[in-house]
């Protein structure tokens, strides 16, 4: 997906790598018991450990550690079975210990891939540099008080993995793409629910640009807690329009940490971007090496769901589905699983066409999810169902559809009280052909003198005179046999 800033000293390219902080789905936190709750009230969920009491010890929680494997089998990522936690030592109002304990130099998951799929037609791929495991630091509310900020400790010691890209990325859109498929890809494994508006899912991004045809990587910058992909879209434009800039006005870019304000789309200077040797990371004496097992890992591997990448190429081979539709259908797991219901015993292709279509339009509209559908898949399976075995047709069917979706009834409920069955008897469809025949000579003689497209104005003049229960396929037939006499 090519994206090339203007500037005036010639073409540039922006080179993007992001780093998602993903909290892990586990009832307790990654070293206490304490629980993890959204929208707990404030410091209602903070142990001795996350409060860095003195003496308070760590204690690994191991389902942390699974959930972190399985992201990175399903990142397609080496597992290493020999593993380091290590104090990351930074001052902060609302990190306890004075330090987090992350991985750094041995990290729990190493290289892995993700797969884009582009608008058009081509794949994409995005190398994955490491996911390790550390533990969130609270949160400063500034917004409570007019002089002071308070800290709430519910989110200190949350179990987060760190997933980091390599800077393969060269697009705002291509990091939309990417954000979009890590957490779809955790969303099939139930490692971690991505909701960035609650702040499980947030991104830091680092952009540097360089004249096209270069290759060498100059200085970047990063932007902290995005928390939108519509943010991170809007800020990876806005700073590496920013830096080309300053490279035409003979500036230098200076290594930095940003903010991004979605209000006024500006970036602005946070601090002196860090190295790794300023936060003095060495072992943590508390916890030992994490060490695992081979056949642990190849248990977890053996429970992976489908992930949306192999469930596409299954929509693909066993339904027939485009590409396209097979990516659609499978980017949010809901979606994936109403269509295989709704399409169960049904023409795949046409289920295809009305998830996408009907049902993903009216809910737009009405501002649900797939989950909040007043329609079920069930539901839809039986429509779907009346529509194959001739019951109604498929322009009265979006009629019923509608009056589903506004009332939660049954199609054939709708279908029985309003009367929409579709017309099969040939006798009755037979003499509506024959009024309008009669009623529209000059038409009739127009497609006798070979104007074959006429034939559709009489089609749609007889659905008219039928409320449009009239089968299709018997107008046509006795249409045709009528007209060439």
């Amino acid at each position: 997906m090519s994206y090339t800033i203007k500037g005036k000293t010639g073409d540039w390219e922006v080179v993007i790598g992001l780093e998602i902080h993903a909290q892990i789905i586990s009832q307790s936190k990654l070293f206490s018991g304490a629980a993890t709750a959204f929208g707990a009230g404030p410091n209602t969920q903070v142990s001795l450990v996350d409060a860095a009491m003195p003496g308070m010890l760590p204690v690994i929680n191991e389902e942390c550690v699974r959930q972190a494997v399985k992201t990175g089998l399903g990142l397609k990522a080496k597992i290493n079975l020999h593993s380091v936690f290590e104090r990351k030592n930074y001052f902060y109002a609302d990190l306890p210990q004075g330090y987090q304990i992350s991985q750094f130099a041995e990290p729990v998951v190493g290289e892995g891939k993700v797969v884009l799929d582009m608008a058009d037609g081509n794949v994409r791929e995005i190398g994955i540099e490491r996911l390790h495991m550390e533990q969130d630091a609270g949160k400063s509310m500034h917004d409570q008080d007019p002089k002071r900020t308070f800290v709430d400790l519910n989110r200190s010691g949350v179990a987060l993995m760190e997933i980091v890209s390599k800077p393969d990325l060269r697009s705002p859109e291509e990091a939309g793409l990417y954000l979009r498929k890590v957490r779809s890809i955790m969303r099939y494994l139930g490692t971690c629910d991505g909701n960035m508006d609650e702040g499980s899912m947030r991104v830091d991004v680092n952009v540097s640009v360089r004249p096209i045809g270069e290759t060498e990587l100059r200085t970047r910058t990063e932007i902290k807690n995005l928390n939108s992909v519509r943010f991170v879209m809007q800020a990876i434009k806005h700073e590496a329009e920013r830096q080309v800039q300053a490279y035409d006005d003979g500036e230098e870019i200076i290594q930095q940490t940003l903010l991004y304000d979605s209000q006024k789309d500006e970036t602005r200077p946070m601090r002196s971007k860090e190295f790794a040797h300023d936060y003095r990371y060495f072992p943590d004496p508390d916890l030992l090496p994490l060490v695992l097992t081979q056949d642990e890992v190849e248990a977890i591997r053996g429970a992976l769901p489908e992930l949306p990448d192999d469930k596409k190429q299954r929509f693909i081979d066993d339904f027939g589905l485009s590409a396209y539709d097979a990516g659609v259908l499978v980017a949010e797991r809901e979606t994936a699983v109403y269509f295989e219901r709704a399409a169960d015993g049904n023409d795949a292709k046409i289920a295809a066409n009305w998830v996408t279509g009907n049902l993903f339009g009216a809910l737009n509209k009405a501002g649900k999810s797939i989950a909040e559908s007043p329609v079920s898949a069930d539901a839809m399976n039986e429509l779907l169902g009346l529509i194959a075995d001739g019951t109604i047709s498929g322009r009265i069917a979006k009629d019923v559809f509608e009056a589903m979706f506004e009332t939660g009834k049954a199609a054939k409920d709708i279908v029985t009280e309003q009367g929409l069955e579709q017309i099969t008897d040939s006798g009755e469809i037979e003499a509506a052909v024959d009024r309008v025949i009669a009623a529209n000579p000059d038409q009739v003689a127009d497609f006798q003198g070979g104007n074959e497209k006429a034939i559709g104005w009489f089609v749609g003049q007889i659905m008219k005179a039928t409320g449009g229960k009239a089968n299709p396929k018997l107008v046509n037939e006795l249409l045709r046999a009528k007209l060439k006499g």
